[in-house]
């Protein structure tokens, strides 16, 4: 990693909360902003404050307890803010205007503040002041229901669309949008970061494929959502699983090289009413195959061929460990700052 730090100088406050905004503040933190952290009496709820252990939590310059109810948690909070770039928030719509801590009031001390406030559905709309989490966010996109199998309902995607990538990555984009916009302009803003709605970005290449009617709507009937023999994963025989991404013609050629597919049935790569008996041939093709062979397979060059990873093992060999983006430390899993900044000069 190099010591360069983009986001120097700039000054955040966030306010206590779980999931996107954090990691949004976690991302502003490793890049060299001063993250203050405002955080409630008596924490997190069981379950979900996990303590020393929370990597979303690194890189805070401080952790000052407030109570926001009471007022002078509220005079605290006004007084940081005549010296701070953005202020990130979770809570549901209406709670930091009643606490006093609203845009309009913080934009009376500090006109230049770039507001930050990430939630589910938004601040407008029907749902805007309905509770919920990942799962609901992604049910409204039409996300959720293309995941998984034909024949099951849909599984959680853990929280990486929702509040992740359609939220705390939103947010983090916002807030630089708006930073650069409020140094040019001398104009602060609100930013209505939405997890449903950047999942519904994060869908926009599936709803062009439907607009282009390249897209079944049933869910493992695609090109990507595990229809498709060689974009999909298959069991090995010591219960392992590995993954085939070989979509192009030169590397779905590499891959029948790499797995010996020698039946005519694989010639009609596209040939989709033919998906379901070459996914089966694989299947068994890798099923037959040890794990000195699959490994030989792996390393095909342009197959496109990996082994599924666990998260004990992740970081411990390969790719990840050599660029130490994922860390094995006393026990422990911790992950490398991302995206990296390389100096374009290298006496920088």
């Amino acid at each position: 990693m190099t010591g360069l730090k983009p986001l120097a100088g700039l000054k955040v406050l966030e306010f206590d909360a779980i999931g996107p905004v954090p990691f949004c503040a976690m991302m502003l933190a490793d890049h060299g902003a001063e993250v203050i952290r405002i955080t409630r009496p008596g924490g997190q709820p069981n379950g979900v404050d996990v303590g020393d252990s929370e990597i979303l939590l690194r890189g805070r310059a401080r952790r000052i307890p407030l109570d926001l109810k009471s007022d002078h948690g509220r005079t605290e909070v006004l007084k940081k803010l005549e010296r701070t770039d953005v202020l990130l928030e979770g809570h549901r719509p209406g709670v930091m205007e009643r606490l006093g801590l609203g845009p309009k009031e913080c934009h009376k001390i500090n006109p230049v503040l770039v507001y930050c406030r990430i939630t589910g559905y938004g601040q407008t709309g029907p749902l805007a002041l309905h509770p919920g989490h990942d799962i609901n966010y992604i049910a409204q996109t039409g996300a959720l229901h293309a995941i998984g199998p034909q024949d099951e309902p849909p599984p959680p995607p853990l929280s990486l669309v929702g509040d992740f990538g359609g939220g705390g990555m939103l947010g983090a984009f916002g807030i630089l949008a708006a930073v650069i916009a409020a140094r040019s302009t001398g104009k602060g803003s609100v930013i209505d970061a939405a997890m449903a709605d950047g999942t519904a970005l994060l869908m926009a290449m599936n709803y062009g494929w439907r607009n282009a009617s390249a897209w079944v709507p049933h869910r493992s009937s695609n090109l990507l959502d595990g229809a498709a023999p060689f974009y999909r994963c298959y069991q090995t025989q010591n219960g392992n699983y590995i993954a085939v991404g070989a979509i192009e013609p030169k590397f779905y050629s590499a891959l029948r090289k790499a797995l010996n597919l020698d039946d005519p049935i694989f010639a009609d790569q596209m040939n989709r009413e033919n998906w379901p008996a070459m996914s089966q041939k694989i299947a068994a093709a890798v099923m037959q195959m040890d794990e000195t062979a699959l490994q030989t397979a792996v390393e095909t060059p342009d197959a496109c061929l990996s082994w599924v990873i666990p998260i004990e093992d992740a970081g411990k060999t390969g790719h990840m460990k050599d660029r130490k983006m994922i860390q094995q430390i006393d026990g422990g899993i911790t992950v490398a700052t991302a995206p990296r900044f390389i100096p374009a000069s290298k006496d920088e």
